[in-house]
């Protein structure tokens, strides 16, 4: 069984792997393409965030697709029929991603992992072995992701366009504007993640004698984060407004320059709440079988995800991206529309406000969708004309066809490890 569980993490760490050359260029390829990062930066910084979030936040989903997808009580008298199932899930994700990323299709590995759940268990034990209702649950998630990111990055880039950018007087505008644009970057990740954060240490205040409501930490550390961004940025913005003013070769406008600032931070967010909903696509396979294991029963409901295969799950994000990642990036940063760091900040904004938001839900969303949905919400507001739909085509033919490939080759692969060893 040791041998097994070795085969298994490995074959975790390669569908992570493949997660991370394909779907990080959700977190950084925007930042990469408006020039606010260059490609060796980007992959330093997703690399860190993208390990945090797996490790803080990715039992949620990992919890989803590990007992929801399959109906886990029609396995319980055979559980090495399930394992071998989520053996195949595991072989057919990495495989398919593989191929997506080496032709440089941003697809989704939450529908690689859904469909490959459905294919096995289909052929294992028929239809009813399939969760219908988690599956509709998810597919509205899917359809709804980049709705919703779309609408959120067109009214973010709406009001800036016409507040800021459209303007005679862009710097005075943008002077006014800071306080309020770093509230409502460091307020979406705050609201969303600094409760969990910040929650050992509100426990430890308690612990004290200090009986404080649970959310006052977290409020004070956002406060102090968004007076913090706002004291930097004006100071920023003036420096660079001066050398803008007396230099005589051109240097970027300083309003985008600064915009180019507050996109690397909401990339940042992008990168971590991208490991906190992906990673599960990647473990969830190798979290019930180790489960399975340990205890000899199937999961039919929570689970405990151990800290090692978020670490390793994790790992994997960070390498795979590190070696593969930069096809893909080029796809969603550059071939789309042609994006400035102003909305680029925009479509990661939303973009991270949405996947946040599902993760704490324990959906398995798509961050592809999100993004891909941000960034036209944005070439709508500019100019629908500027949309390259023919990217959007190859992207969108991607998406579909991910979830019947990656069932199909599960049910395939299924159907061999029967006959060879069960």
């Amino acid at each position: 069984m040791l041998i097994t569980l070795l085969f298994v993490a490995l074959l975790a760490f390669y569908v992570a792997w493949n997660l991370g050359a394909n779907d990080v260029a959700n977190a950084m390829g925007t930042s990469v393409g408006s020039k606010a990062v260059t490609l060796k930066q980007a992959l330093i910084i997703a690399g860190v965030l993208e390990f945090t979030g797996a490790v803080l936040f990715g039992h949620e989903v990992t919890e989803t697709l590990a007992t929801k997808i399959a109906n886990p009580a029609l396995f319980a008298a055979t559980p090495q029929i399930f394992v071998t199932g989520m053996v195949t899930v595991l072989i057919s994700c990495g495989v398919w991603l593989q191929i997506a990323t080496s032709r440089g299709l941003p697809v989704s590995s939450s529908h690689a992992v859904v469909g490959a759940i459905a294919g096995f268990s289909w052929v294992a034990l028929g239809v009813n072995a399939i969760d219908w209702s988690s599956i509709g649950l998810i597919t509205i998630g899917w359809v709804l992701t980049p709705l919703i990111s779309g609408a959120i990055a067109a009214l973010f880039y709406s009001q800036i366009k016409h507040w800021i950018l459209d303007q005679p007087n862009q710097v005075v505008q943008l002077q006014e504007w800071i306080p309020w644009l770093s509230t409502l970057l460091l307020g979406v990740f705050g609201v969303i993640v600094l409760p969990s954060l910040t929650e050992p240490l509100t426990n430890f205040v308690i612990e004290l004698g200090f009986n404080i409501p649970a959310y006052d930490i977290p409020l004070l550390t956002g406060t102090v984060a968004a007076v913090g961004l706002t004291i930097i940025s004006w100071r920023q913005l003036k420096q660079t407004k001066e050398v803008f003013l007396t230099s005589q070769s051109p240097i970027p406008n300083p309003v985008e320059k600064l915009f180019a600032r507050f996109q690397l931070l909401s990339a940042c967010f992008v990168a971590f709440a991208h490991g906190s909903n992906d990673v599960g696509n990647a473990i969830a396979p190798l979290a019930a079988i180790v489960y399975i294991n340990r205890t000899g029963s199937v999961p039919t409901d929570g689970i405990t995800i151990p800290i090692w295969i978020l670490i390793l799950g994790g790992a994997g994000i960070v390498g795979g991206l590190a070696v593969w990642g930069k096809k893909v990036i080029a796809t969603i940063g550059e071939n789309i529309i042609a994006l400035q760091p102003s909305s680029g900040f925009c479509a990661e904004l939303a973009t991270a406000t949405t996947i946040l938001i599902a993760s704490r839900l324990g959906l398995p969303v798509s961050t592809s969708h999100a993004l891909v949905g941000g960034v036209v919400g944005i070439g709508i507001v500019q100019n629908i004309k500027s949309i390259k739909f023919q990217t959007l085509k190859g992207i969108a033919a991607a998406w579909l066809i991910t979830i019947p490939v990656s069932a199909v080759l599960s049910a395939a692969i299924f159907s061999i490890a029967r006959i060879l060893f069960l």
